[in-house]
């Protein structure tokens, strides 16, 4: 155990003081060597190298005392260099390889931490940020008195309100389209696509932050379609609109929209009226 150490603290002066040492480390066939200066340079914070040698000794070390520590600490160095799914891929293949190890818990925890880093900007496809949310839930539920649980569920919220943003945009962009292209039978259009993806939203997220923006978009979208549409369909739709319109009032009563509701539900009772 002394030789071990004094072995340790002697290749810790060389690896901070020779340039050639990486080199020769990445080269030599003892593996033992090998290890003790990968975990030198990971402590050290120099994950570029600690990955390099870690990922050379990680088969060698499977089926040993340090073999769960090799892989765990070749994720840690892929985590600390930013590259959260390379990271991720290990830390999936740790708590698959040892689901009773050491560093299981971290591993679950870290694995989904790493697909969130990894998730990307709303306007993209969110497949990736599906995963992260399922990775937490597997968390959880695998451990219920996580040591990372509130942060765990506080990122997996954040995940979600990405999701519910994406919907919104996907709504907004169907507003914004209107009649652009009939993609609708029997006189529809874009806003009917508005309605349903905005109403799916709300049955999936009902308490999001975003309620009412995706009311708003229902309501206005309603009011075009109507007054859009075939003159068979005008009259339901009209009636259809104005519904909507009392709801939203009813549901935002200090809405800063409650004039444009308002006015909506004049020209709805003009044209029923008429």
């Amino acid at each position: 155990m002394k030789k071990i150490l004094i072995v340790t603290g002697l290749l810790s002066l060389v690896l901070c003081s020779c340039t050639n040492t990486f080199n020769q480390l990445s080269k030599t066939q003892d593996n033992d060597l090998k290890y003790e200066a990968a975990k030198q340079y990971y402590a050290m914070g120099k994950f570029q190298k600690a990955s390099f040698l870690l990922d050379q000794t990680v088969a060698f070390n499977k089926g040993s005392e340090s073999g769960q520590e090799n892989l765990y600490m070749l994720a840690m160095a892929e985590y600390g260099l930013g590259d959260y799914v390379t990271a991720a891929e290990y830390f999936r293949k740790y708590f698959t390889s040892y689901p009773k190890g050491i560093y299981t818990e971290l591993a679950h925890y870290y694995y989904a931490h790493s697909l969130y880093m990894s998730t990307p900007e709303p306007r993209l496809d969110q497949t990736e940020t599906v995963k992260a949310i399922k990775a937490y839930q597997e968390y959880l539920d695998v451990f219920p008195e996580a040591k990372y649980k509130a942060m765990s569920e506080r990122e997996m919220f954040e995940l979600q309100d990405k999701l519910v943003y994406k919907e919104y945009l996907n709504a907004e962009m169907y507003y914004n389209l209107g009649g652009y292209f009939g993609n609708c039978t029997s006189g529809g259009n874009n806003y009917e696509s508005c309605i349903i993806t905005a109403q799916n939203a709300l049955k999936d997220y009902p308490f999001t932050p975003l309620r009412e923006d995706f009311s708003l978009l229902i309501m206005k979208s309603k009011f075009y379609l109507a007054q859009q549409s075939v003159e068979e369909k005008k009259m339901d739709r009209f009636r259809d609109a104005e519904d909507e319109c009392y709801g939203f009032i009813n549901e935002y009563p200090d809405s800063k929209h409650l004039i444009l509701a308002q006015k909506f539900i004049a020209r709805c009772k003009k044209y029923i009226k008429d």
